[in-house]
């Protein structure tokens, strides 16, 4: 027992398997309680039967690094010790000439010695490793320690496997670090890179409102992601005319923001002033489909509006998107009208347009569907119920009703993050 306590302080000490295994055979000759004239180990481990290895020999002048450097390991097939090792059991033999052929691929191991024990290192309840014992004179051997040697093969040999473990893990997580490293370093570039698309992206939104004649304006414009796909924008029309567009690109991120800066571009390159929302759908709608959703899949719903200012009438076209809410004498309704197809699906699809006579105190409101299909912990959609239950619970001006839907927002969404972009226009008449 002594020497086992010993051998396992030793082993506390290093944390190289192939120092321990070393300092293991090292200890068994000075302690001459495991008297042998030579040593081998043997492997089957990720071999398939009859194949082998030898991974010790006490005749050796160097010893190979068997976790190391399998490949210098010979690599044996068939005879006496590949019998043994996948036999899975222990064996004394004490007539070993009698039993080795000249043929046997280990023959330069084995030749000279009359007693061979095999002792199997298990794993799992299979024998993947074993020590070989070679004594002359198998009378000189004590063998009342066999089953003492056998226990410290199979004890000393899990501390060692333990050790590889480590070391396999200790490289495994340098690896994952320097790969996390790594992930950070092109994480933090990607991030860089959406936080200048959604600079650029911001860029195209009006920098501030325009002031029109008789009508109050709020925007409020919040992304799910870096970038996104919604858009706001307006248009000074001449002769008193503002134009009045909203848009929401399908899917989110990046994509969808490029797509939305290729509507904005479209949108500005109309040659016409003050055209009519149907016209200005059908240009956008036909540029984007011929040139840059038809490969992609993508899509843009949008509404136009044209507003007199002179008139108070409002013309507008919708291409897919959800009607506006009108708020009127303390009633909510959406914007009547047939909506077509989104822009970027068909490059010949038309957009009917409608009129509306809006009135002092009307309260306009644009929206993406970001705001209607926010979802709270339930799953619940905040819907068009609480959106005009904002609208109509307040003075009807633009910034009350901006600010109230997004104080409902907050609180029906709590700390939830966006799944999808949300806009908001409104227009309140003066």
């Amino acid at each position: 027992m002594k020497i086992v306590l010993e051998m396992m302080r030793d082993l506390s000490r290093l944390d190289d398997p192939q120092a321990a295994a070393v300092m293991y055979a090292q200890r068994l000759r000075e302690s001459g309680f495991f008297p042998a004239e030579e040593r081998l180990s043997i492997s089957r481990r990720n071999l398939q039967a009859p194949f082998y290895r030898i991974t010790r020999s006490s005749r050796w002048t160097e010893q190979v690094d068997p976790w190391q450097n399998t490949d210098r390991l010979p690599l044996l097939s068939s005879g006496l010790l590949s019998g043994l090792i996948y036999s899975n059991e222990p064996a004394i033999i004490d007539d070993l000439p009698a039993r080795l052929d000249d043929r046997d691929p280990a023959i330069e191991y084995l030749r000279g010695f009359q007693l061979m024990i095999a002792l199997p290192q298990f794993e799992h309840g299979e024998a993947l490793n074993m020590i070989v014992v070679l004594v002359r004179d198998a009378k000189s051997f004590p063998m009342d320690r066999v089953p003492m040697i056998l226990w410290m093969a199979n004890l000393w040999g899990r501390a060692v496997y333990n050790l590889v473990l480590r070391k396999e893990l200790e490289k495994s997580h340098v690896e994952l670090t320097g790969a996390h490293g790594r992930l950070q370093a092109v994480n933090a570039v990607l991030d860089r890179e959406l936080q200048v698309v959604g600079d650029i992206q911001q860029s195209l939104l009006p920098r501030s409102l325009p002031e029109i004649p008789g009508l109050e304006l709020a925007a409020s414009y919040r992304t799910s992601q870096r970038a996104g796909g919604d858009y706001y924008d307006l248009f000074d029309c001449g002769d008193g005319c503002w134009g009045m567009l909203i848009a929401d690109v399908s899917g989110h991120g990046a994509p969808a923001a490029v797509i939305m800066a290729v509507t904005h571009a479209i949108a500005h390159l109309h040659p016409g002033r003050g055209v009519p929302p149907g016209e200005l759908l059908a240009f956008v709608n036909s540029t984007l489909a011929r040139r840059y959703t038809v490969e992609n899949g993508s899509f843009v719903t949008a509404f136009y509006g044209s507003y007199n200012t002179t008139t108070r009438k409002l013309r507008y076209a919708r291409a897919g998107h959800n009607p506006p809410r009108l708020l009127r004498d303390g009633k909510v309704s959406e914007l009547e009208g047939k909506g077509a197809l989104p822009l970027g699906v068909s490059r010949d699809a038309e957009y009917t347009e409608c009129v509306e006579s809006l009135q002092k105190c009307d309260l306009l409101l644009l929206h993406t569907d970001g705001i209607t299909e926010a979802r709270n912990a339930n799953g619940e959609m905040f819907g068009t119920d609480r959106v005009d239950q904002a609208m109509s619970s307040g003075a009807p001006t633009a910034q009350g009703c901006v600010d109230r839907m997004l104080n409902q927002l907050r609180e029906f969404t709590g700390d939830r993050l966006p799944v999808d972009d949300q806009t908001l226009l409104a227009v309140a008449v003066k």
